[in-house]
């Protein structure tokens, strides 16, 4: 088993390109080494530099890796999946550069607003819908795949069209698309990781970790939140404090020899300045003690 450790801008509340709210990128990019990580995703295009010298520069200078770059989008669209198309041949021509970065992340737009909760695209597709939806998935794969070399990984997410085990082996069952992983998002949308692992480790060579508070989940519940409000609350969650059994995970990766990158990304959003670091040292110390990575 060889685990490599990283983490990504969402763990420091980047969410947007710009934001005042949000960290700046220098002071993110030298937290995340601080921290002990040895890889990070690329998080929203735009936030960390797009130009390649300078992005070489600065990972360097943290002995950092490029592990993935990411897409986040409306895959109900065909306009915007030719938009997302558009973002991942500009990210390319940067990835490419960097032998590390093998990966793209796909992500599903919730289906609510995630500020307001207001529903704004149907919670469960008909057959129609879904054909569409896993057409523009296949589209993108195909994109990346074809052109540039890239390995796609579907993300399940809460509040998207694919955030149960019944969506997510759905999907496995209509594709041969892999999978990233997210333990806090499986447990929010009450699956089990650790079992989910050892059943399907074959279509997951990518991971994301951290756990989600079932009792903030039920709060945003009863109160009726939009996701953001819980994420604010903290409902994703540092591993040691979530419902997720990190170490039955452990256990599991030890069993199918996993090799690979685990990306440490707990939702904030707003974060205040202060709060990420701390949070991601403890994170890295508590996976190096339970002997992950």
């Amino acid at each position: 088993m060889k685990i490599n450790i990283g983490t990504a801008p969402d763990s420091w509340g980047i969410w947007f390109t710009e934001d005042e709210k949000q960290t700046p990128w220098e002071r993110c990019m030298r937290e995340m080494a601080e921290a002990g990580y040895a890889g990070i995703e690329l998080g929203p295009w735009g936030y960390l530099p797009k130009e390649y010298d300078l992005l070489k520069s600065e990972l360097d200078k943290y002995n950092l890796e490029l592990v993935a770059t990411t897409l986040v989008g409306d895959l109900m669209s065909d306009a915007k999946t030719d938009e997302m198309i558009a973002s991942l041949d500009e990210m390319a021509q940067v990835q490419l550069r960097f032998e590390s970065a093998k990966y793209v992340v796909l992500i599903d737009d919730c289906y609510t607003n995630i500020f307001t909760g207001e529903l704004i695209r149907p919670a469960v597709l008909n057959e129609e819908q879904w054909s569409g939806f896993i057409r523009n998935i296949l589209k993108i794969r195909d994109h990346a795949k074809s052109k540039y070399g890239l390995q796609l990984v579907f993300h399940p997410h809460a509040q998207s069209h694919i955030e149960t085990e019944e969506q997510i082996e759905k999907l496995l069952a209509d594709t041969d698309v892999n999978l990233c992983l997210d333990t806090g998002h499986h447990a929010y949308a009450d699956g089990d990781p650790v079992a989910f692992m050892r059943k399907h480790h074959t279509r997951i060579p990518y991971l994301h970790l951290k756990s989600c508070d079932l009792q903030v989940r039920e709060k945003m519940k009863r109160e009726g939140w939009p996701f953001g409000k819980a994420v604010a609350e903290d409902i994703m969650c540092e591993p040691e404090l979530g419902v997720v059994d990190m170490k039955g995970f452990l256990e599991v990766l030890k069993e199918i020899n996993y090799e690979g990158w685990a990306i440490v990304e707990q939702d904030m959003y707003p974060a205040p300045f202060d709060k990420p670091f701390p949070i991601a040292k403890r994170t890295r110390e508590y996976l190096r003690a339970i002997g992950m990575g």
